[in-house]
C-alpha cells in the first residue's frame, strides 16, 4: 500500500543513498515526457526537503529545458531485491549551471566528474513509497 511523506525520512533516505540508479520525469507543458536514467555516484540528499544531483553529459538536456519552463519533477528510486520499494520524489526543480553563482557550493556536495554540466537542484514537495515497504518480507527462492 502507497504511503506518502512531507519530508524525506532517515530511513528513506539511506534507501535512495544506497541505490546505483534512479530515474527523472519531467514535461513541457505540450509535448513529451523525458524519462532519464541517472546513475553513479550523482545524487545526495541535502536536507529532509531538498535533494540534488549532479547532470553530466551523454544526452540530451530536455531536463533542463523543462526546468526552466515549468520547474515540475519526479525523481524515482526502485530496488527489486529481498526488500522491494519504489520511492517517487514529487517537486519543483532548478537547474545550477557552471556559470552559476552558485555552481561551487552546489558543486562541492559532489565528487568531481568528467563531463559535469550542471545540478539540478530539487525542492521536493511530498513522496510516496509503494511495492511493500513496511509490509513483511517473504524469501521466495526454492519455493
Amino acid at each position: 500500500m502507497a504511503k506518502f511523506y512531507d519530508a524525506i525520512p532517515e530511513e528513506l533516505k539511506a534507501f535512495m543513498e544506497a541505490q546505483h540508479i534512479f530515474f527523472v520525469a519531467t514535461a513541457p507543458e505540450a509535448g513529451r515526457i523525458s524519462l532519464s536514467p541517472k546513475g553513479m555516484d550523482t545524487f545526495r540528499v541535502i536536507d529532509e526537503q531538498t535533494v540534488a544531483y549532479l547532470d553530466v553529459t551523454g544526452s540530451g538536456n530536455e531536463t533542463s529545458a523543462h526546468l526552466e519552463e515549468n520547474g515540475r519533477i519526479t525523481v524515482m528510486f526502485c530496488s527489486f531485491g529481498p526488500k522491494p520499494l519504489i520511492l517517487r520524489l514529487y517537486g519543483h526543480g532548478e537547474v545550477v549551471r557552471l556559470d552559476s553563482a552558485d555552481w561551487e557550493a552546489w558543486y562541492g556536495h559532489f565528487n568531481p566528474e568528467p563531463g559535469a554540466r550542471q545540478v539540478m537542484v530539487i525542492r521536493v514537495d511530498s513522496l510516496q513509497t509503494s511495492c511493500g515497504y513496511g509490509v513483511p518480507q517473504y524469501d521466495l527462492v526454492g519455493e
